[in-house]
């Protein structure tokens, strides 16, 4: 490593990428990778507190590391694998387990959210999800950690966890802190712009798969909820305009007062389509992209492998420094 920060993030495997992760997510972490040391996971463990199809989880694994990379993400230049193939994050995450409290992780909204929608499944890996994230987080000296409102809370118990440790054994783990970056729009479902977009939502017409193709993004933009107006503008209580505007924004880089002008006296029927089509447009090279590395599985391969080899290497350095401080006995 060199002098530059520390960031890590990752995405579970456990299904397809949004329009939302791309703009919220994806294409930030591209933007990051010049000016920091760039570690980018693919939380295939974190996956399985729902139980998966294994060729599926396989299949979205691969396709997930390979949307990072079509999204501009350098697998060279930066540190990308699956989680699974570094150890070192469950044996981390046993010992940090012995320094949670069962009262702070029980206080998780995420865990009161999941563990209520999956009442034949609330397994102990959904009670200590955050610790292994803790795990992930922590493994890498990370300085900053690109976070979006819902993760917020786990990385706050992240720190809490960190600093708890540092108290008893010293300065053994950096401190994470939260990236502030350009706030990015934050886009909402196209049949119920109240709610976020979300690969759950049971109306197929309310998520931009990011693999959708370009018929199919269009067709689910004209069908986009508006409102009984007919006026282009961002104001409170039209949620549905409000969540287009905030599209064609994030991929034109207009701003909303622009985009308004542009509009102004336009029906919301050439608004929608104009809206698919600018989206159409940012995702064409991302779809070139992925396609290119779909034939070059070998390439693919190779930068998960390495990617795997870079960071057990990091990994097990803060490893064998937990390991000492807490008594165990060196293997080698």
């Amino acid at each position: 490593m060199n002098d530059k920060q520390n960031i890590f993030s990752g995405i579970q495997s456990s299904g397809f990428l949004t329009l939302g992760n791309y703009l919220g997510a994806l294409r930030n972490w591209a933007k990051l990778q010049h000016d920091y040391n760039c570690i980018f996971c693919v939380v295939d463990m974190h996956s399985i507190t729902v139980r998966q199809n294994p060729a599926a989880l396989r299949q979205r694994t691969l396709e997930i590391l390979k949307l990072y990379m079509a999204s501009g993400i350098d697998g060279d230049e930066n540190t990308i694998f699956i989680q699974s193939h570094v150890s070192a994050h469950a044996e981390l995450a046993w010992v940090l387990g012995c320094y949670s409290y069962m009262g702070e992780l029980s206080r998780m909204t995420q865990f009161k959210e999941k563990s209520g929608n999956q009442h034949e499944n609330i397994n102990s890996g959904l009670f200590t999800y955050p610790i292994l994230m803790a795990s992930d987080i922590l493994l890498y000296n990370t300085d900053l950690v690109p976070v979006g409102g819902d993760q917020k809370q786990h990385l706050e118990i992240t720190r809490d966890i960190a600093q708890r440790f540092n108290s008893i054994y010293g300065n053994v783990f950096k401190i994470p802190a939260p990236y502030i970056g350009k706030v990015g729009a934050r886009i909402m479902s196209l049949s119920d712009p109240t709610k976020k977009m979300s690969k759950s939502d049971e109306n197929v017409n309310g998520y931009i798969a990011l693999l959708d193709d370009a018929d199919t993004v269009m067709r689910k933009f004209k069908r986009a909820v508006t409102d009984s107006e007919n006026e282009i503008v961002f104001r409170e209580g039209k949620d549905g305009i409000n969540n287009l505007l905030n599209i064609y924004s994030a991929v034109t880089d207009e701003t909303i007062k622009q985009t308004e002008q542009k509009f102004e006296g336009k029906g919301y029927g050439e608004f929608k389509t104009a809206v698919g089509e600018a989206v159409v447009e940012c995702l064409r090279p991302v779809w070139a992209k992925y396609r290119e590395l779909s034939e070059n599985i070998d390439y693919v391969e190779e930068v998960y492998k390495q990617g795997a080899e870079k960071a057990s290497h990091l990994a097990e350095r803060t490893l064998k420094k937990v390991y000492k401080k807490i008594g165990f006995i060196p293997a080698r």
